[in-house]
């Protein structure tokens, strides 16, 4: 009796996720071979009350990326990324990391004994296990798009389940079918008022919608995993779920800030919750101590890709890559007349952070076009682990593009009001021009077929245009990557991105302000672009080379030798190549294929 009052104020106090981690967590190999042996459940589960406690431990898997490392959208990162060494032949099922199921555990160990709990409402027990499988369907949707096929495991499992422990993965159909069965029990059970901190229903069909629009998609564009003909049953679902968000959920596209601030003041707010576009978000908190890292998207370890840039439209619609010149734009150039977005994503020449004296000057080993995107505005901040800022889980903007593209790849977003009520509400925040249905659809950007090349069918033009809405509007969030593995063009992961142009070499400014701030050399010694400058402009001026001091090359290089948008020795030197479709799927570690009794099979194409 001692033993239970002690555990149970530790649960009172929040920490028993922690304890059960502990305790059915202790191995990490496959399915950690040594699970659930030793807990008592009716301990931990007595009322309402230790399901919120216990439930309330999932909110630590939430995350909130802050750039799209690894994709199209940057133009280079310091640390790489493991696609990167994915397509550079570095990851091998030899040295391929060890899949984790510890979370999944712990979901499961709730799920097996939430019925212990008596006398309460079906109601309020039936929302905390739509919290639970909530949680559980984001686990498997991580490992579905990490490996395709995965073994489901719907319960823990003792020493004695070694059928269960050692059994081959189950189909990717079976697993996603599991999947949206959870995400529909959530949607149906998790009730729809809470702080926004929390699971809600609208958060469950948000997550419902965002899945159903990736497996839709992902089986209309891979054709080889034979699924294409049940493809429109997502997309459908994916319709339904965010239309109901859409005309029920009572939420609206913040404009607060005008044209000019709307957008940024999204993702540097401290308090989202009163934000009427937020679904669900991470609640940082200052005083709490719960703070991140932001001010690491400045240039830290990567800057944004030419390819990124070149999607923003000009402010009248049109598009940019339509002008004659577009290449050979110059930093303070690209920005003039373009969607509003692009200067609060990208840094505009003149930039000042908070903590600053001077405009930021840009780093061109990096690419040029710095990421402002979630760089804070409150001094504190700028350090490491410093931010409070929150940040959006599910935010009402996708729901609507989720909208717009599952009914134009079924080919049934054909009336002006499905657009006017989804992606122009996106483009009223920043003061853009209204998306015109029958515009995009007879005059298809050459530029975006080239890159998507693989969209032959339905509405070409809308869907093209969608996905430009789609990669604007939510830039550096963390989607790419899935974006374009869904769209079946991973190739362009393996494209040479281009940084800033760079006219000539020698001096420039970076900083708007007339004066010049960097010079781009071809060495040390090679002087001559910058020997008109006067002794106070070369004491102010950071010097940057293309071959140091042995005459060997820098991580950066021009397009045309002396000018041309800046690129990396990197991507010259270790060309990458995506190879389909092993290159959408990471391997399994050998080291669990051999393991005594193991039926598990390698991932596709490995």
């Amino acid at each position: 009796m001692i033993m239970q009052n002690i555990i149970r104020k530790i649960i009172a106090g929040g920490s028993l996720l922690g304890i059960l981690s502990l305790m059915i967590g202790c191995n990490d190999d496959f399915m950690e071979r040594y699970p659930t042996t030793s807990i008592t459940p009716e301990v931990f589960f007595t009322s309402i009350t230790d399901l919120k406690t216990y439930t309330d431990g999932f909110y630590g898997y939430l995350d909130a990326p802050i750039a799209d490392l690894g994709t199209d959208n940057v133009a280079h990162y310091n640390s790489g990324s493991t696609i990167d060494e994915i397509m550079r032949g570095g990851v091998t099922p030899q040295n391929a990391a060890v899949w984790s199921w510890s979370r999944l555990r712990n979901i499961n160990f709730f799920l097996e004994n939430y019925g212990r709990v008596k006398n309460a409402k079906a109601e309020d027990v039936n929302h905390y296990v739509g919290v639970a499988k909530f949680f559980r369907a984001r686990f498997y949707i991580d490992k579905v798009n990490t490996y395709n096929d995965v073994p489901w495991y719907g319960n823990t499992m003792g020493t004695g389940d070694t059928e269960l422990l050692n059994k081959k993965q189950d189909s990717r159909a079976l697993v996603v079918d599991s999947i949206m069965a959870d995400l529909e029990f959530a949607a149906a059970n998790i009730k729809p008022d809470g702080h926004k901190s929390t699971v809600t229903r609208w958060g469950a069909l948000a997550q419902l919608a965002q899945f159903a629009l990736q497996e839709g998609t992902y089986r209309k564009y891979h054709a080889y995993l034979g699924l294409k003909d049940s493809y429109k049953k997502f997309l459908e679902r994916a319709v339904s779920a965010s239309e109901k968000i859409i005309n029920e959920g009572g939420f609206q596209i913040s404009k607060t800030g005008g044209v000019n601030r709307a957008y940024r003041d999204l993702f540097i707010s401290q308090n989202l919750q009163a934000n009427p576009e937020t679904i669900l978000f991470i609640d940082y908190d200052k005083d709490l101590g719960r703070r991140r890292n932001a001010h690491t998207v400045l240039d830290y370890e990567w800057a944004l890709s030419q390819t990124l840039m070149e999607s923003y439209l000009m402010k009248d619609g049109s598009r940019f890559t339509d002008q004659l010149n577009y290449k050979t734009k110059n930093i303070d150039e690209v920005f003039v007349n373009r969607d509003p977005r692009l200067e609060q994503t990208f840094m505009k020449p003149g930039f000042q952070a908070v903590n600053a004296t001077a405009p930021h000057r840009l780093k061109p080993t990096l690419g040029g076009y710095n990421q402002i995107k979630f760089y804070p505005e409150v001094a504190d901040m700028i350090s490491w682990e410093a931010a409070y800022t929150d940040a959006f889980v599910f935010r009402y903007a996708e729901v609507l593009l989720i909208f717009a593209e599952a009914k134009a790849e079924l080919g049934i977003l054909n009336n002006q009001a499905d657009l006017d009520k989804s992606v122009n509400q996106l483009r009223a925040r920043v003061g853009m021009p209204n998306m015109i249905l029958s515009q995009v659809s007879a005059s298809i950007d050459p530029k975006q077929q080239a890159y998507y090349s693989n969209v032959n069918e339905g509405d070409i033009g809308l869907i093209l245009e969608i996905r430009r809405e789609r990669r604007v509007e939510l830039a550096c969030e963390g989607q790419r990557y899935r974006d374009v593995f869904r769209w079946e063009v991973g190739e362009r992961f393996a494209d040479l991105q281009q940084g800033m142009y760079v006219k000539a070499l020698g001096p420039m400014d970076v900083t708007g302000d007339g004066k010049v701030d960097i010079a781009i050399l071809e060495s040390a010694t090679s002087t001559g672009p910058i020997s008109h400058l006067t002794e106070a402009e070369l004491k102010n001026i950071t010097l940057y080379y293309l071959k140091d001091a042995n005459g060997n090359n820098t991580t950066i290089y021009l397009e045309n030798g002396n000018s041309g948008h800046i690129m990396f020795t990197i991507g010259r030197d270790k060309k990458k190549e995506f190879i389909k479709p092993k290159y959408y799927y990471y391997p399994v570690a050998n080291s669990q294929l051999v393991l005594q009794g193991s039926n598990l099979v390698q991932t596709l194409g490995w």
